[in-house]
């Protein structure tokens, strides 16, 4: 990453944080979601229990989420392979709790009523959320989990609204872009759909 063009100041690297996630489709039918955060320094880190040394991992922490093609979770399991005490281990267990949740809207909300403060891990938690995007992209990708074109989201038999609803601000309920989804689940052709969007763009 280059620096900011504007910053003309220089400056030394400290701290690096890798988030990697990966979606997998399973032969059983399921989806595995892998996520890891990795925190490492330039620098020795002396720390309460431990010297890390520059360029070892001071968090190195996992969770493997498996997920249907309704985003509900069957299975998760929380990793620690590297962190500053040998404490931070014991919490790994707790994560299991997430386990018949379905991610969607307002999941992030739920798994900080159930893993906040002393109930979880700082750093596993925060994983959750790049894991949660990171599911919704491997199904979309797939076109699994999602009602077929033509059929809106309470016909589809079981399949529940399209979970990026709310999620952000561009896919807020009642947007341009929900209602550009709900137009091609009617069976609108995309380039009409498309045009129905621009005709209620301001002219200039």
């Amino acid at each position: 990453m280059s620096a900011i063009p504007s910053n003309l100041s220089a400056r030394r690297l400290v701290h690096t944080r890798r988030v990697e996630c990966m979606g997998f489709e399973r032969n059983d039918g399921l989806f595995d979601i892998e996520g890891r955060i990795r925190d490492t320094k330039t620098d020795d880190s002396d720390l309460l229990f431990k010297t890390v040394p520059a360029g070892s991992p001071i968090h190195d922490m996992r969770i493997v989420v498996t997920i249907d093609s309704k985003l509900l979770i069957h299975r998760i399991e929380a990793h620690t392979d590297s962190a500053p005490s040998r404490f931070c281990t014991e919490i790994n267990d707790a994560y299991a709790s997430l386990e018949g949740v379905t991610i969607g809207a307002g999941f992030m909300k739920e798994v900080k009523r159930r893993l906040a403060g002393p109930e979880g891990c700082t750093h596993l938690t925060e994983l959750l959320g790049p894991i949660a995007t990171t599911a919704i992209q491997t199904l979309m990708g797939l076109r699994k989990g999602f009602p077929a074109e033509g059929e809106s989201a309470g016909e589809a038999s079981g399949v529940q609204p399209h979970p990026m609803i709310d999620t952000c601000h561009a896919w807020r309920a009642g947007g341009d872009v929900v209602q550009f989804v709900s137009r091609r689940k009617q069976g609108m052709p995309p380039e009409e759909a498309r045009t129905a969007d621009a005709s209620r763009l301001p002219h200039e």
